[in-house]
């Protein structure tokens, strides 16, 4: 079973991303912030990692560059969600090492669609 790392300040929406993938078959690590993120990410090694971009106490660009820095972390995929889909965000995100970027509010089906293609692309851990 792949494993995905959420990380979403917002606990609704972590709760409801993190049941939408748990339905899709995948496993799945919260973190509540970016700082967090990262943590679990070197503790869990998850297949792919999905985060908020704008969360409280470190951001998800920062998290991603910190991610993408740690040579045991590198090459795991991340991709954004937000609810913004400005140009420039976008292009922050993929600057910074992300290879999707989704919005929300996102269908269930998508997200899950999504997650799989990226494992498929990138290979499970």
């Amino acid at each position: 079973m792949a494993k995905v790392l959420v990380a979403e300040d917002e606990s609704d929406i972590r709760m409801l991303t993190s049941y939408c993938l748990r339905y899709g078959g995948f496993e799945v690590v919260e973190a509540a912030d970016g700082l967090e993120a990262v943590t679990l990410a070197e503790r869990e090694r998850p297949d792919v990692i999905l985060l908020d971009v704008r969360m409280p106490n470190m951001d998800g660009l920062t998290a991603c560059k910190m991610i993408k820095a740690n040579p045991q972390l590198a090459n795991i995929p991340i991709a954004f969600i937000s609810a913004l889909g400005q140009d420039a965000e976008i292009e922050s995100g993929r600057e910074a090492g992300a290879v999707a970027y989704i919005l929300k509010p996102y269908e269930p089906d998508k997200l899950i669609a999504l997650m799989r293609e990226i494992i498929a692309e990138h290979g499970k851990r």
